[in-house]
């Protein structure tokens, strides 16, 4: 299992590399929930969200042979960017594995950075099976975009710095997918606060960790149709369900419009651009308002890579129901 010390060497590594995020709080939204919250504004992260923390430290614990041969990763957007952006720092080769249905923003940034991108369909294909095929032809590292231990380690890295700037908190929200970068939190935030709870926060149509955490065992589901693109994963993790089921209280289930809604609160309250998947924690915190009334609640705002047409569909309702 993750433990405190991994997420404390990945901070290490990232100082200087990874942004320090601001951790923003809002007034009028404390008002309108009966609550204080401190929301870790991982949007403002290189190339866009939180995955750099842990595409970086991945990278960052490979030797430099390993690093020669290059690596490859599998990811809907943004661990795509995350692993194409620090393999590019560590002057070494990615190859990425993306849906071709992918956010357009998301594929330009990461050949962007360099990478070389191969196209999959979500729906019929395994993406897992294609990246590990091509690194046993080419030599090179698999990155998995979560159920890899210095990925949890790099990503848990915002529960640590967003405790440190915000204070005790008596509950953190963190959005989740494959569980990577809920694990990694719980691990930093249940080492610094013993007593705090932390909870998962994903799509309705996507509840697949919610079903694993009330089973007590992994659950798989079809690839969600929804529009939190970030979080169509079918099953958590592996290494990080070890973490989920010994330390996360619950995982809250959220509606396709009620993360519209905080995509449009964080936008016109804060100036903050979310994509999706970025908003669903505070989503719901927004959705599930009554169970932390009175609460000091860390919040993470995962990412922003969202293209400004699809932002503007969102908010008009288009493609939402």
């Amino acid at each position: 299992m993750l433990q405190f010390s991994e997420v404390q060497a990945a901070a290490a590594r990232l100082k200087g590399v990874a942004h320090r995020t601001p951790v923003v709080t809002s007034r009028t939204l404390d008002q309108l929930l009966g609550l204080n919250v401190f929301m870790k504004a991982e949007n403002l992260q290189r190339m866009g969200a939180f995955k750099f923390r842990g595409g970086f430290n991945a990278v960052s614990v490979l030797s430099e042979a390993e690093r020669s041969r290059g690596v490859v990763a599998f990811s809907s957007g943004n661990h795509a960017q995350a692993v194409a952006l620090a393999a590019r720092l560590h002057g070494c080769a990615a190859t990425i594995v993306m849906p071709h249905d992918a956010p357009a923003p998301k594929l330009a940034a990461t050949r962007g950075y360099g990478a070389e991108v191969i196209l999959y369909d979500r729906y019929t294909e395994d993406r897992a099976a294609i990246a590990r095929r091509l690194t046993e032809e080419r030599g090179a590292s698999l990155i998995p975009p979560f159920d890899h231990l210095p990925v949890m380690a790099g990503q848990g890295t915002a529960a640590l710095e967003l405790i440190e700037d915000a204070g005790p908190l008596d509950a953190l929200i963190v959005c989740a997918g494959g569980g990577g970068f809920l694990s990694g939190c719980t691990v930093a935030a249940k080492h610094l606060l013993p007593a705090i709870e932390v909870f998962g926060a994903e799509p309705e149509r996507g509840n697949d960790m919610q079903l694993s955490l009330q089973r007590g065992e992994i659950v798989t589901i079809d690839v969600p149709r929804t529009i939190c693109d970030g979080q169509q994963t079918q099953a958590v993790g592996r290494h990080p369900f070890e973490v989920i089921k010994a330390h996360v209280t619950d995982v809250l289930a959220v509606p396709d419009p009620v993360v519209v809604d905080a995509m449009r609160f964080a936008f016109e309250r804060m100036k903050l651009v979310l994509e999706p998947s970025g908003a669903c924690a505070l989503a719901a915190l927004m959705q599930h308002r009554e169970r932390f009334r009175g609460q000091r609640v860390g919040v993470t705002l995962s990412g922003g890579n969202v293209g400004m047409d699809r932002f503007l569909a969102l908010m008009s309702g288009a493609g939402v129901d």
